[in-house]
């Protein structure tokens, strides 16, 4: 870097400000003084030759100069926690820092346990987690391991499925009491409350793929968190589809009816042979082969497979 680029502090204290909304948002996270946070982003400005946000009563506005950077300082950003990660721990030694990304409800419900069992087994080991259902780039080195419930196809990663995931409708027994299960889809959906996604058109697209066509008006609760759907159904709001595994004290609704997921553990070749990831990796193959083998215990015959997007 010449003296004549900004310097890297400066592209954080862009990124801080448009993902804060504001200068005293971007100094809380920065943890320096909103006077500090405003002196870089004029320095930022001055060097690049642009202007980078308007004010407005309600905040920084960005400009389409901003919009357009924002993705380079984002690399940026993602280049320097991966060069700390790289520096962690030698590379043959199962000791030092991985960043896992999956999505929210894996990250809730699915890996806490198997990252705990990870550490009594290699306890200098430090597990980074972005629970996030926005894919994480592992060719730009945004994590170090995915664990996808898709099959990736770009080249330069090394993938292994670790097992597919049984899918079910679900709901509360207390539900069930004042609202007695239904014996087929078209009654689910015409006599019960839904739990389901709101704007994400794959998750209603597969069910409807099964023979479950809703609109908005037949959801209860809508949500494109995975997570509050798993919530809503368990506070007894109505009927969603819940991974088998994790059900939990749910009941099973339409047991012959099973959706499924093929969950697959990436990263990027050029980390195959460092010591934490090749760990990191082995063990989730592993636990999450054991955790897609678990059943509810209830009878169910299998239907086709359907595909569902990820993070359910």
């Amino acid at each position: 870097m010449s003296r004549s680029d900004p310097s890297w502090d400066l592209y954080g204290a862009f990124l801080a400000v448009m993902q804060g909304g504001s200068l005293s948002a971007a100094a809380r996270s920065l943890d320096v003084a909103q006077p500090t946070v405003r002196r870089q982003i004029e320095q930022l400005e001055a060097q690049l030759g642009v202007v980078l946000f308007t004010r407005a009563p309600n905040g920084l506005v960005p400009t389409e100069v901003a919009r357009a950077t924002l993705p380079y300082a984002e690399a940026i950003a993602s280049a320097a926690r991966s060069l700390v990660r790289s520096v962690s721990a030698p590379a043959d030694a199962d000791r030092g820092t991985v960043r896992v990304t999956c999505s929210e409800v894996v990250g809730v419900e699915v890996l806490p346990p198997m990252i705990a069992a990870l550490r009594r087994k290699h306890p200098l080991l430090q597990v980074e987690l972005a629970a996030t259902n926005r894919n994480e780039d592992l060719l730009r080195r945004d994590a170090d391991v995915a664990v996808r419930m898709t099959e990736p196809t770009q080249e330069g990663l090394v993938r292994q499925r670790a097992g597919r995931i049984e899918i079910g409708f679900f709901a509360t027994k207390a539900y069930l009491a004042a609202h007695p299960a239904p014996k087929t889809l078209a009654q689910l959906g015409r006599d019960h409350a839904l739990v389901g996604a709101d704007r994400s058109r794959a998750t209603i697209d597969a069910l409807a793929a099964i023979g479950l066509v809703t609109t908005p008006k037949s959801y209860a609760f809508r949500s494109d968190s995975d997570v509050a759907q798993l919530a809503a159904v368990r506070a007894g709001v109505g009927v969603g589809v819940c991974q088998v595994p994790i059900a939990g004290e749910l009941v099973r609704v339409l047991p012959a009816v099973a959706l499924h997921l093929d969950a697959w553990v990436v990263t990027h070749e050029d980390l195959r042979g460092v010591g934490r990831v090749r760990a990191v990796f082995e063990h989730l193959v592993k636990g999450i082969g054991a955790y897609a083998g678990k059943r509810d215990g209830r009878p169910h015959t299998r239907q086709r497979p359907a595909g569902i997007p990820p993070g359910k």
